[in-house]
């Protein structure tokens, strides 16, 4: 089935690379304009390109992909379509576009009226709605999303109930737990709807201002003094994947310079670092993904060492045919995990921009 959803973007992407755009971007801090001397070597070419090879083999015939006891799941299908559009696959474009089709048509078939995105799979619904959503306002705002087809129509409407839903279920605190109803929250949760919120608002949709400081409020009341972050609010304490994804929200609701984003930094840098054996090996390719989107955002010297680190670290856990194990969530999940931190020098997904 050939869609329509518009002129994909990449083309748009790379330009705004260009000497000549990157010029007109005053940042200094992030590495969006400052690109490191070998980001992208032959090896890491070569990893990701036998790593997409497997994961394209791994869609079920309805365009899911599965996650070993968790089934069909959005939230893994929309990682791994995430992971082929940051080698520049996209409706209608690239290798692969039949494949991020068909897991785009999965994770539009999977939404419902009240605008949940769910599959049958749905083990804590608003983890895979978060990732499904941001994968959707990816896709928007990547083809044009606003062409006048059915195509595009329909991806709007999803979208844009999936964003209303996540505004009227978050909480008191100003986060989101595991269910779309407005009684608890967790970091985790609440950083999978901030980046959904944050992806849907670059691609043009109106998110509630008000809804993203409440969450920021939240975020920061899980900092703990020793610059990591805490599971709830309440109580806990500091573990590096959710404190790489505690950093990352703040810098995707807008807040690029601040002490809790400094010693955050500073935590993740001591207690986990790639290569140093420091860090436990739980929730693994979770904690990588945020942490090198934080490191990215950064910018400077904390992209310049996490960088080159992550990479070998995770170019020296591939497998022979190219999959990454994880044993909790299934080699679907891990592998489209490492292949979207490996491939974040391409600079193609626009949720990884400031």
């Amino acid at each position: 089935m050939t869609r329509a959803f518009g002129t994909p973007l990449v083309l748009v992407t790379l330009l705004a690379q260009a000497p000549g755009a990157i010029a007109q971007n005053t940042d200094t801090r992030s590495a969006q304009n400052n690109a490191l001397a070998d980001e992208i070597t032959p090896e890491l070419d070569d990893a990701v390109q036998h790593g997409i090879a497997f994961l394209v083999t791994t869609q079920d015939p309805d365009g899911s992909f599965s996650g070993g006891r968790f089934g069909k799941n959005v939230a893994i299908t929309a990682l791994a379509c995430l992971a082929l559009m940051g080698d520049g696959n996209l409706p209608g474009r690239g290798e692969h576009s039949d494949v991020v089709e068909r897991g785009l048509e999965f994770v539009l078939d999977s939404a419902a009226e009240n605008g949940l995105i769910a599959a049958e799979a749905s083990n804590g619904p608003m983890y895979g709605h978060g990732f499904a959503t941001l994968f959707l306002g990816e896709v928007y705002g990547m083809t044009a999303g606003g062409a006048d087809t059915a195509e595009s129509r329909r991806l709007h409407d999803v979208l844009l109930r999936a964003i209303r839903l996540i505004e009227r279920t978050q909480n008191d605190e100003g986060g989101w737990r595991y269910n779309p109803v407005p009684y608890d929250a967790d970091i985790s949760v609440t950083i999978c709807q901030i980046m959904a919120l944050r992806s849907a608002r670059n691609a043009g949709i109106e998110v509630s201002k008000d809804v993203i400081d409440r969450a920021v409020a939240y975020v920061r009341r899980c900092q703990n003094p020793d610059g990591g972050f805490k599971y709830q609010a309440e109580t806990g304490v500091s573990a590096w994947p959710r404190s790489a994804a505690g950093i990352a929200s703040l810098f995707y609701a807008g807040i690029y310079e601040d002490e809790a984003i400094d010693s955050g930094l500073e935590y993740l840098t001591r207690t986990a670092m790639p290569g140093s054996g420091l860090a436990n090996r739980a929730h693994y390719f979770y904690g990588q993904y945020y942490a090198v989107q934080a490191m990215y955002l950064a910018g400077g010297e904390s992209w310049a060492t996490w960088w080159p680190a992550v990479r070998a670290e995770l170019l020296d856990s591939q497998l022979a045919d190219g999959r990454w194990e994880d044993r909790s969530v299934g080699d679907s999940y891990g592998t489209a995990m490492a292949l979207i931190v490996l491939q974040m020098p391409k600079r193609y997904l626009p949720i990884f921009q400031k």
